[in-house]
């Protein structure tokens, strides 16, 4: 098995939850690694957007003292965004319905961040 399809699987698992619309693996810089959103949607814009607002979190969490966060969680009336790091390389993102059910999804990020970073070592 590829690199490539051990992290297809990983948001296959997640992609599984009710709620979640799509997923993603980026790396820190917002480069796509690969991902399970539409052809409709812009993956690349997806991860880009998502891995800059994970920065500029890690940046402003540092700079007042508080450490790295866990994860950065956006929502809006359509849905959430969520994005948490997967090791020194990658993030791990997710896209939501607004009724999803949150605990779940992170359960289940935490899971497959963990096997991103056993993956991409």
């Amino acid at each position: 098995m590829t690199t490539i399809e051990m992290l297809e699987k990983a948001l296959k698992q997640i992609n599984n939850i009710g709620g979640v619309e799509a997923s993603a693996v980026s790396s820190r810089d917002g480069l796509l690694i690969c991902s399970t959103i539409s052809k409709k949607q812009n993956a690349d814009t997806f991860v880009a957007m998502s891995a800059t607002m994970v920065g500029a979190a890690e940046t402003a969490t540092m700079e007042l003292g508080k450490g790295i966060p866990d994860r950065i969680i956006v929502e809006s009336r359509n849905g959430r965004i969520i994005g948490t790091g997967a090791g020194p390389k990658a993030l791990l993102l997710v896209m939501t319905r607004p009724d999803a059910g949150l605990g779940l999804v992170l359960i289940e990020m935490e899971k497959a961040a963990q096997q991103i970073r056993e993956i991409l070592g």
